[in-house]
């Protein structure tokens, strides 16, 4: 027999690459296990208590995790369905698609949809916050080359002015605007709207996915200086549901 054979038909690089053919399939069902962590079982109009959907292989045992702020988190968890109140199925058969039934800008479905993100602000490796407006931090500011929206008018999809940028507020962990802070028109409060949802040039900010008066209904946040992750996640719904929902054409078929 040649160096390395066990038998005449199996030698040692044979047993190798077996091996790592294992190990390398075993890593593909741990990582996909792992990633059902978050989101599962899935939610279905037929799940009942004998019924877990959840695929192969299924949903790992729950692992605690410290957070950095002293905040334990453990996954995957009992949680209670999110409860939709703003729609309504257009069929009696299972997995019908939601129709809004109301206000559709809020019914949090469609590009509406959000997740239930903790209700506390986003923060920096060094523990402060992550998104905050410029007038608390002079550090950071508008890159000389480009346009500065503060004090330009905001208009809706159809033109109308909604209000002014009265300021703007940095990601400090990417070190970019995310937000632009919009003071509404008659003194109706102040709002933010997201600089992807936001098309800037030398006169004005115009926002395509909403109309100029449902800029002014776009979720406040609690505090004047800070957001949480909820709240972004409300804020960017928002503007998501006006893609589809804002007036009834969008909704229309394009043929």
């Amino acid at each position: 027999m040649s160096t390395g054979a066990i038998t005449p038909y199996i030698d040692v690089a044979q047993l190798v690459l077996y091996a790592f053919w294992i190990f390398f399939a075993g890593l593909l069902i741990y990582l996909h296990r792992e990633n059902k962590r978050e989101g599962y079982p899935l939610e279905s109009d037929r799940s009942n208590s004998r019924v877990a959907v959840q695929g192969w292989p299924a949903v790992p045992e729950p692992k605690t995790y410290r957070l950095r702020d002293g905040r334990s988190v453990s996954v995957p968890r009992a949680e209670a369905p999110v409860p939709v109140t703003g729609a309504r199925p257009v069929g009696p058969w299972p997995g019908a698609p939601l129709q809004p039934d109301g206000d559709a800008l809020a019914s949090g479905v469609g590009p509406g949809s959000i997740a239930p993100r903790a209700d506390v602000p986003d923060t920096t490796f060094e523990g402060t916050d992550r998104l905050v407006p410029l007038r608390l931090d002079p550090a950071w500011g508008v890159a000389h080359e480009d346009t500065d929206p503060r004090g330009l008018d905001v208009e809706g999809a159809d033109g109308r002015v909604a209000g002014r940028v009265v300021d703007a507020w940095v990601d400090r962990a990417e070190a970019l605007l995310r937000y632009l802070e919009v003071e509404l028109a008659g003194g109706a409060g102040r709002v933010l709207l997201p600089m992807n949802f936001a098309r800037i040039d030398r006169r004005r900010v115009r926002v395509a996915s909403l109309l100029g008066e449902q800029i002014a209904r776009v979720p406040r946040t609690r505090d004047a200086d800070r957001v949480t992750l909820l709240e972004e996640e409300k804020v960017m719904a928002f503007y998501g549901a006006g893609t589809l929902y804002a007036t009834a054409q969008r909704q229309e078929p394009l043929l």
